[in-house]
């Protein structure tokens, strides 16, 4: 497994993957379930497929895309995995694509650093840390406030 170094502040890049700022919110006590933000920068001249992510953080993680149906906001989930184009770029972000850290074993809290392990089909797994930051919503919604994944529901 290769290890994807850090090339600017919290951006890591591997060969032709590199992911820009990978981050999350912070939890309250007793929610046992967090998210994950980044972008995906593919340069390679073939697309490459975000498969799995794995974390110590969490029993589980899946990757989902944030959808409106009939008025209703729904997570789906992406059983197959979240494509990044050829020379393109994938942005996980609020009501978009995003990575569900499922059963925590304990709140996130702002200014940790929570260890990802990426795993994709063709380019080699990236490990990367998500930083937590703060719910104020200015470093990465535009000025939005974060969004809450509160009233949706989940398709899987």
């Amino acid at each position: 497994m290769a290890v994807a170094l850090p090339s600017a502040a919290h951006d890591y890049s591997q060969g032709e993957v590199s992911i820009e700022h990978p981050w999350s919110r912070p939890t309250p006590p007793g929610i046992m379930m967090g998210v994950g933000y980044m972008t995906i920068r593919n340069t390679g001249n073939s697309e490459i497929v975000l498969k799995a992510v794995d974390t110590s953080r969490a029993a589980r993680v899946s990757i989902h895309k944030t959808v409106s149906q009939d008025g209703t906001m729904r997570m789906r989930l992406l059983k197959d995995g979240l494509i990044i184009p050829a020379g393109g770029i994938v942005e996980l972000k609020p009501m978009s694509y995003h990575l569900m850290l499922e059963q925590l074993g304990g709140p996130l809290k702002v200014g940790e650093q929570v260890p990802l392990t990426l795993t994709f089909d063709g380019a080699p797994d990236m490990e990367v840390e998500l930083s937590v930051d703060s719910m104020d919503g200015n470093n990465h919604n535009s000025g939005q406030r974060p969004a809450s994944h509160q009233g949706m529901t989940q398709d899987h």
